[in-house]
């Protein structure tokens, strides 16, 4: 039988953004979990409980090509191709100031996550975007209350932090490693575990969320926001 390409990408990538990835993928191994193996998570590889490890280094006409390659039995493990559809939109939309803002919605209505500020130009906007599916799914979760801190290995650029306000209620904000919140919850919550699972909506549902940009009609108004 010939070989059947499932999935295939190529780019370039940052030293950092490599070590996320493999993070990613030593994550999912050691909890047993299916390996991500696209950015969106929307394909994944369960190998099962023993695969046979190929690495290999060569060189050929100034450059060099570092391979890891993991083979198992198709009988023994499972590969998806629609693992993770993400059930959310990115909205794009200028406010009343004409400053570039973003929110997510999930397909029930609700909003689960905005940015943490207005843009001057769009491509920040999308820039703010891009970096929330970036580090949204791989960020360690920390409760600031408790004054945890995040583990020294592991995760993205960003942590989630979940406090309480002066208001008694429970929020999240995504705070990336260079100190900017990159998003938040628009939101206090009436319990630490509702506030939980409004960042773990953000986790799952960011990395493959379409980008939709809303007219002048569909743009919330300064009370929605």
């Amino acid at each position: 039988m010939p070989k059947e390409t499932i999935y295939e990408s190529e780019q370039s990538r940052s030293r950092q953004a490599l070590a996320t990835y493999f993070r990613r993928i030593a994550r999912a191994l050691g909890r047993g979990d299916p390996i991500p193996v696209d950015d969106d998570g929307t394909v994944t590889v369960d190998p099962g409980t023993e695969s046979n490890l190929e690495i290999e280094v060569e060189r050929e006409d100034g450059t060099v090509e570092f391979e890891i390659e993991m083979e198992f039995d198709e009988a023994d493990g499972v590969v998806e191709t629609d693992a993770a559809a993400s059930k959310g939109t990115f909205e794009l939309y200028t406010d009343s100031a004409d400053e570039w803002r973003w929110r997510l919605r999930h397909d029930n209505g609700n909003i689960v996550a905005d940015g943490s500020e207005g843009y001057t130009e769009k491509r920040d906007a999308e820039s703010g975007i891009e970096s929330v599916q970036r580090n949204a799914p791989g960020a360690h979760v920390v409760d600031t209350d408790r004054d945890e801190e995040p583990p020294a290995e592991g995760g993205s650029n960003a942590t989630f932090e979940l406090f309480g306000d002066t208001a008694d209620r429970f929020r999240w904000r995504l705070v990336h490693e260079n100190g900017n919140i990159i998003a938040d919850g628009g939101q206090g919550y009436a319990s630490k575990q509702k506030a939980k699972q409004g960042l773990n909506s953000v986790k799952s549902n960011a990395p493959g969320a379409a980008v939709e940009e809303l007219g002048d009609d569909e743009a919330p108004t300064d009370d929605e926001e």
